[in-house]
Order: C-alpha cells, then sequence, then structure tokens
C-alpha cells in the first residue's frame, strides 16, 4: 500500500483536493543542468486541470477484501464519509443485490493479483448523508493489485463517474458545433490578449484558415484607435467579468477599403474551478444594418424637415418673409449655406412672371441664411447681397435649372468653402417663380439624389406659398387701390374749417392675413359755405366691404348735394344700406322690410356712420349717429371730451329713427371723427383706446398735421387688424366782415336796393370785377322772390374762397330751370344765372327756402364770363 498516501490532504473545495493530488502531492522536479538532479526546483502544476470537470475517486481494498482507505474524493463522489466506508465490503455495500455474486467473484480474482477495468453500476448504501441514499450511478472502476507491507495481497482502486465524462463529452461536442458552425464570428482570446481559437466563419473574413489566426492581437485586425479602444474594453471584461454587448467596432477586411461595422458580444470565460481562462468575442456584421439604419433615420430626418416645411413656411402672405421661412427651415438642419432668388417682375407685381426663356431674366435676392460665420454668398460669380437685381449667365448651371425647371448640380470651387451645392427651381403651378440654393461646406455630406429630391419638395412648396402671396399681394394691391379711390384725392378743404385726415389700411404684419376694409371718410362742400364732415366703417373685409363702402360714400354725396338734414341723410342711407344685401335693390328690400330674409338669396350689409354739418357763418354744427363711436371735441384752454350725440342703429338695420344734435363750435376748436381701429384691438379694449385718444388730444392749438401724427404714434396704430380712419378738423368761421345780411320787404323797391347793397359790399371787398355781374343775378333772384315766394327777403353774401349770394323767402316751391322759347318773353332768369355763376341751387330751409348762386373771386387765372354775351346767347 505503500503507493497510496496514507492520509488524504484535507481540503473543502473539490478543486483544491484535486490540485492537492496533482500539485501537493505530485510536484514536478525542473532540472537545471546535465546532472540527475542538480540545482532541482520543486514547482506546482497551476490548476485548471481535466480534474476540475471530472468527478474521480480513489480508495483501497484491503486482504480481506474490505475498504481499508478511502479518500476525499471518494467521500465527495458516493458521499460516505471515511469513518463509515473503512472497514465496509464494496460489494455488499454499493452493488445490487442481483449482481453481487458476479461482483464477488471479480473480487476473488483481484485479489488473486489481477487487474481489472470494467464499468460498473452502483447505489449508495444506508451509511451515505440524507439526500446521497439510494442514488443510483454508473462507474468506470479501475483496480490495480497490490501488497501489503506483510506481503499479502490487496489492491487499489480507481473510480470515474461515468455520467458525468458523458456529459462533458456532450458538451464538448455541443460547444465545437456551435463553435464550428456559428454564422458569426467567435474568437476565443486568452488572458494575454491574444487569439487562441477563431472559428471558420472569422477565419472566412479576414482570411486563411483558423490555425493561421492563433496568437494574434486584436491591431492585427482594427485600425490602432479602434484596436486601442477594444483592448482596453477586453481587459476590463478580463478584469471585471461584466459582459459587453453590442459593442459597435468600426474596421476593414483586408483587401478591401470598404468601412465595415461590426456589433460584439464579450464575456469572460472559467475553467471548472471559477479561474478567469480568457474572453470569448462573438461578432456579427451590422453593415448592412447600419446602412439601413441610416437610410431609415435620413428618411424620419426628410420626413420631420418637411413636416417643419409644413408648420413654419406660409404662415406670411409676404413673398420676402415667406422666403426667409423656408431658409429658416433648411439652415442649418438641411445644408449650411442657401439663398432665394425670386423674379424682379413678380416683385413688382407684374401679372405673369416673366420668367424668360433663356433663364436669364432679373432677380432679386431676397433671403440668405448661413450657419457659417462670415460664409460667403454662394453662387458663380462675384457676390449678391440681399435685396440686390442681378441675373445669370446663359451656360450657367442656375440658368439652365430656371429655363429646363429641373434641379442642377453646381460643381465646387476649387479653394473655396462649399463642396457640393444645389440649384432648384422653385415651380407653382407649372410657373418658375424663383430660384433656391442649398450649399454644404466641406465636412459635410455631399448631396445625394435623396437630398436633390428633398430640396425640390421644399422649394415647390415655398414656391406655391410664394405664388400664393403673389396673388394675395395683386388681389391687396388692387383692393387698395380701389378703396383709396373711393376716399378723398389729397387734402379735403372746406370754408371755415383746416381739415387734416388719416388713413391706415390693415395691413400683412397682424397674425391672420388681413384684407381690406370698409371704413371711409369724407369732406363735402355743401352751399353756403357749409361742409358736410362724413366717417363711416362696413362691417367687414375684403373686397365686398370695399364695395360696399363706395356705394355709400357715393350714395352720402349725392344725398349732402340734397341739402337735406343730417338725419335725413342717414335715413336714406339706410334704405340703401338694406338694398345692397337685397337682390331686387332698395325697392325690393323696402317691400320686404317686414318679412324675414333668405340667408341665400341675400346678404346683409351692416355699416356704422356719423354724418355732421357745419355752418361756417354761425360756428354750429348738427350731428347725426348711425351707431359710430362719438365725436370728440377740443375747445381752447380745456380738455378733450366725448360729444353726447345719440348713437342710434347701424345703417342696414331699419326701423329706428335718428336724432340730431347741434353743436355750437367756439372758435379754434378741435373736431375729431374716427373709426374704431383708431381706438380698439384685440390687446387693447374699446374703453381703454377710448380713454387713450381722448389723453392723447393734449395740445389743439398745434398744427393739424401734427396733432394726427401725435395720436397716431401715441395710440396702438401698428396692430394691422382693422383699417384706420381719422378726420380732425380745426373751427375757422368767417369773420364778421367777410357777411353782409340784409333783410328786404316784399316791394319793387327791393330789387333796386338789393343791387346796390351787393355793390357797396363788393367794393369795399375789393371785388370791382364781379359787380355788374352779381348785381345782374342779384336782380333776378330778388325778383323771382318777389314774384313766387313768400314772406319777408333775406339778402346775404360770404366771402370766403368764392363769393355766395343767397336770397331767402318764406315760400315753399322750389325753383325750376326749364328752356324758354324763342317766342317766350320770360323764363330765361334761371339759364341766366346758370350761364354767368360757376354753381346755382336752392334748398329747403325750416322757414322756407334759399335760392343760392356762387362766383369764383378774380385771381387772373378764372376768366369772367361777359354778361352781354351770356345775355346774346340766350337767343
Amino acid at each position: 500500500m505503500s503507493e497510496i498516501p496514507a492520509k488524504a490532504t484535507e481540503s473543502k473545495d473539490p478543486s483544491d483536493g484535486a490540485m492537492a493530488e496533482a500539485a501537493g502531492d505530485a510536484v514536478v522536479p525542473v532540472g537545471h543542468g546535465d546532472g540527475p538532479s542538480g540545482d532541482a526546483m520543486w514547482q506546482s502544476s497551476p490548476p485548471g486541470s481535466i480534474y476540475d470537470y471530472i468527478k474521480v475517486a480513489s480508495f483501497s481494498i484491503g486482504p480481506d477484501g474490505l475498504v481499508d482507505q478511502w479518500s476525499l474524493r471518494a467521500e465527495q463522489l458516493f458521499g460516505i464519509p471515511a469513518g463509515h466506508a473503512v472497514g465496509m465490503d464494496p460489494i455488499e455495500a454499493f452493488i445490487d443485490p442481483d449482481l453481487r455474486a458476479q461482483g464477488q467473484r471479480k473480487m476473488a480474482e483481484i485479489l488473486d493479483g489481477r487487474e481489472w477495468t470494467g464499468v460498473v453500476p452502483f447505489r449508495v448504501p444506508a451509511a451515505a448523508g440524507e439526500g446521497e441514499c439510494g442514488r443510483e450511478g454508473l462507474a468506470e472502476v479501475y483496480v490495480m493489485p497490490t501488497r501489503t507491507e506483510e506481503g499479502e495481497k490487496a489492491a487499489v482502486c480507481i473510480v470515474v463517474d461515468v455520467r458525468t465524462l458523458r456529459s462533458i463529452e456532450t458538451d464538448l461536442a455541443a460547444s465545437q458545433a456551435i463553435f464550428g458552425q456559428s454564422p458569426f464570428g467567435f474568437v476565443l482570446i486568452d488572458p494575454d490578449l491574444r487569439v487562441r481559437r477563431v472559428n471558420y466563419r472569422f477565419a472566412s473574413l479576414f482570411g486563411g484558415s483558423p490555425d493561421d489566426h492563433r496568437g494574434k492581437g486584436v491591431h492585427d485586425y482594427l485600425p490602432r484607435p479602434e484596436a486601442e479602444r477594444v483592448s482596453a474594453t477586453l481587459r476590463r471584461v478580463l478584469e471585471t467579468g461584466d459582459s459587453i454587448t453590442d459593442m459597435h467596432v468600426t474596421g476593414f477586411l483586408p483587401g478591401s477599403d470598404e468601412r465595415r461595422h461590426w456589433s460584439i458580444n464579450l464575456y469572460r470565460v472559467r475553467s471548472g474551478s471559477g479561474r478567469p481562462i480568457g474572453i470569448a468575442w462573438l461578432g456579427t456584421d451590422i453593415t448592412a444594418r447600419r446602412a439601413a439604419a441610416r437610410e431609415a433615420a435620413a428618411a424620419r430626418r426628410n420626413l420631420a424637415l418637411l413636416n417643419e416645411a409644413g408648420a413654419r413656411i406660409g404662415n406670411s402672405l409676404d413673398l420676402e418673409t415667406t422666403a426667409r421661412e423656408l431658409l429658416d427651415v433648411v439652415v442649418p438642419g438641411f445644408c449650411d449655406l442657401a439663398t432665394v432668388d425670386l423674379y424682379q417682375g413678380l416683385l413688382a407685381g407684374d401679372e405673369t412672371p416673366p420668367g424668360l426663356a433663356d433663364g436669364s431674366a432679373e432677380l432679386r435676392r431676397v433671403a440668405f441664411a448661413s450657419a457659417v460665420s462670415d460664409a460667403p454668398f454662394i453662387g458663380s460669380g462675384d457676390p449678391v447681397s440681399v435685396g440686390a437685381v442681378h441675373h445669370y449667365p446663359f451656360n450657367s448651371p442656375c440658368a439652365d435649372a430656371l429655363r429646363t425647371a429641373r434641379p442642377q448640380y453646381i460643381p465646387a470651387e476649387e479653394g473655396g468653402l462649399v463642396q457640393s451645392t444645389l440649384a432648384v427651381p422653385m415651380v407653382a403651378h407649372d410657373t418658375v417663380v424663383g430660384l433656391a440654393q442649398f450649399a454644404r461646406t466641406k465636412g459635410s455630406e455631399p448631396f445625394g439624389d435623396r437630398d436633390r429630391d428633398l430640396a425640390v419638395e421644399l422649394a415647390a412648396r415655398a414656391a406655391v406659398c410664394i405664388d400664393n402671396a403673389r396673388l394675395y399681394r395683386r388681389e391687396h394691391e388692387r383692393a387698395l387701390i380701389l378703396q383709396r379711390s373711393l376716399l378723398p384725392p389729397g387734402d379735403p378743404v372746406a370754408a371755415g374749417l383746416d381739415i387734416a385726415c388719416r388713413y391706415l389700411p390693415g395691413d400683412s404684419s397682424a397674425d391672420r392675413p388681413s384684407e381690406v376694409g370698409g371704413d371711409w371718410f369724407d369732406v363735402i362742400e355743401l352751399p353756403g359755405h357749409r361742409t358736410a364732415l362724413v366717417v363711416g366703417d362696413v362691417m367687414g373685409r375684403g373686397l365686398r366691404a370695399a364695395v360696399a363702402m363706395g356705394e355709400l360714400r357715393s350714395a352720402v354725396r349725392t344725398l349732402a348735394l340734397l341739402d337735406l338734414e343730417p338725419a335725413e341723410v342717414l335715413s336714406a342711407l339706410d334704405e340703401i344700406a338694406r338694398g345692397l344685401g337685397a337682390p331686387g335693390g332698395v325697392q325690393q328690400a323696402t317691400r320686404a322690410a317686414r318679412r324675414p330674409r333668405e340667408a341665400d338669396l341675400s346678404e346683409v350689409y351692416l355699416a356704422t356712420c356719423v354724418y355732421a354739418v357745419y355752418d361756417s357763418v354761425t360756428r354750429r354744427c348738427t350731428f347725426a349717429n348711425a351707431g359710430h363711436l362719438p365725436p370728440v371735441l377740443v375747445e381752447p384752454g380745456e380738455d378733450a371730451m366725448m360729444l353726447d350725440v345719440p348713437p342710434g342703429m347701424p345703417l342696414g338695420v331699419g326701423g329706428e329713427p335718428f336724432e340730431e344734435v347741434e353743436v355750437e363750435l367756439p372758435e379754434g376748436a378741435l373736431l375729431a371723427l374716427y373709426t374704431d381701429g383708431l381706438v380698439e384691438s384685440r390687446d387693447h379694449p374699446l374703453d381703454e383706446g377710448l380713454q387713450a385718444f381722448v389723453g392723447a388730444l393734449t395740445d389743439p392749438s398745434a398744427p393739424l398735421e401734427d396733432v394726427c401724427d401725435h395720436v397716431l404714434n401715441t395710440l396702438d396704430t401698428h396692430h394691422g387688424e382693422d383699417d384706420i380712419a381719422l378726420l380732425m378738423a380745426r373751427v375757422q368761421g368767417l369773420p364778421a366782415n367777410s357777411v353782409g345780411d340784409w333783410t328786404l320787404p316784399r316791394e319793387p323797391r327791393s330789387v333796386g336796393r338789393a343791387r346796390e347793397y351787393a355793390r357797396d359790399r363788393l367794393l369795399s371787398w375789393d371785388l370791382e370785377p364781379l359787380v355788374d355781374t352779381t348785381e345782374l343775378l342779384v336782380s333776378e333772384l330778388v325778383t323771382n322772390a318777389l314774384r313766387y315766394g313768400e314772406g319777408e327777403i333775406r339778402l346775404r353774401l360770404l366771402l370766403d374762397r368764392t363769393l355766395v349770394c343767397e336770397v331767402w323767402d318764406s315760400g315753399l316751391v322750389q325753383p325750376r330751370r326749364r328752356r324758354a322759347r324763342d317766342t317766350d318773353e320770360g323764363g330765361r332768369g334761371l339759364q341766366l344765372v346758370g350761364l354767368l355763376s360757376a354753381a346755382w341751387g336752392s334748398r329747403r330751409t325750416p322757414r322756407g327756402k334759399t335760392v343760392w348762386f356762387e362766383l369764383p373771386l378774380p385771381d387772373g387765372e378764372n376768366g369772367m364770363v361777359d354778361p352781354a354775351e351770356a345775355l346774346l346767347s340766350l337767343f
């Protein structure tokens, strides 16, 4: 029994036991020199042998056939401690009763000195610990005969657990199948970061056979920076045991310049004892997947860019703003530099963009954007600044893009900042409206086909918005022309009034695109140096409101010529406004006033209006209001105040009469009429705006133009939500020496007295050239008053910018001009008045009528009509 250790090395770990048996008890001599022993050095074998994986045990049998020694490995394999095992009959203890007879025969042969090897089924006896008792197994046993010190025959038994061995064989076969047949690259790296083994898939990619890669390092496969990064990761996995999943590595295959991408998984490999023995590398080629991912990311990015373009381009109906919105979208998300050129004719408001066939028409650069500081303006030739007008040479790519309506690539200039440029025509409704250029600087990815298609789509969207802005601008300008043509041209003038006015149309700077409105004002000269002041506002916007405003303004001027009272004028306007929306006009509206309107046959037009008549002789002003904001009056030395004028119902409602208010205006007083756009907006309520307006009228003595400018600069007049109309008048009544007023009795001598009064007053006014004509016409009007009128006669001469003569009487019958026949002795008086005067007419008064005529003052420019020639022309 000398070959078997007397005592087993104590160890709590199987691997430690194996290490003790393989390394502690069986030391390896390493000699130096030629001697049998020399300077011998004893070195233990490193752990991790095959015994860490298979279960091997040993025990000895004495001459009596009983166990006399039991190793620690045997305790672990069978689960029976040495104290119970020693002295047991192995045949009786471990062999099935049916096989014991055969076992006894074998035991006799063994003790007779024969070696034996075989596979023996066993069953753990009851002496084993709980859980091991009754367990069955299969063991391969190698029995070697030996002798005791006394020379008696004994045996040493080496036992291997067959099932563990077969499990290892299965695992090895499975590992070999996975390693050899895997479609992924499989590399086993040792602790020195050298390749221990690779599979055929890895070898097929990097060349050679699997054995050719043994001993290589990471630097043999990857570029230096990438190899250093991977080597550091391998060391970390080896030291910490933390696995790495989906680590992306970039490199090149041998003989290829194509950049490849791999996804690798790393994990530490341990021995059966748990000792790290290397790193497993599992790699997958993801080059195609990366390319697909880039394509998908590019598609998502392009879709997001298109969505952003749809949300940000076209929010304004301004050509230049729309072009800038396009560049705000593409820079820097799509390109580094960009410009937009639009046809000059389109910006000038031409009906159709010029777009010459050769593509060299004049363009204006309306927008430029750059993500690179101090970047030059892109394009061939000299740099073009924003706002400059230019054209492209016939043979240039830009001209070709405009000519063919197809995008063109522009070659990069050597040594320049730009490496790739796209010239994309902006096409809307089959019409080229301009050119957009997109450029990428060096260091960025050049434009590809997908980028070209995206640029065409972006330019097309912007082109449609620009074309819509062009159409809107054209219609808006037409509407403004129409609206302004319906307003008083130039600066209105009136007798006894200093007039200033302002009109601000709603602009496109508001959040929503604006249209022309229905605001208007007017200054109408009336007979007797009186003046009608009108401000109105048709509800709604657009051309229909502007047209309705024009019709109402024309109606106001016509009614003013009839010299009606302000309330009568508004009543007539109310009927006209109701007729604007009726199919049959005013008469149909009157007939259907008591019937409900049908929405599909008529449209309701509503308007507010304030109408005031000012008499420069008496300085009295009569107001009538149809739902409009109250006038504001500023008397000298007083604060501004709103006049209490009953508002009445808006025009077009009908059914309610209008009231009049007469106010005497002191000399130098300031009167302001306005529309709601001046005092109301979404940010400022009406009451707040009215108070601000009244507070802005602090210095009525300042020049009237300065007062208007101060009001507009003080108030919020740039909101663009509505039109603004402001009419301001300063009272300047006729001086007393400019008025001649006489009362004449109803007798024939009054005609001569009237001529004398007129002559004396004209001579005092230094108007001798008008004496003869005035005497003749006064004689005619006074004679008619005596013959056809009633009551006393009143003669009045008024001198201002013209000379006005009025003859008053109490009769209600209006004079009517008729053409006298050649044989008639009379009937030519009013014809003579019409020939010699600049204007004449009659109007009703509360107590009768007034017949008047007007003569221009002699200023050397207006020729006077010769009375003799006028008389001869009647015959």
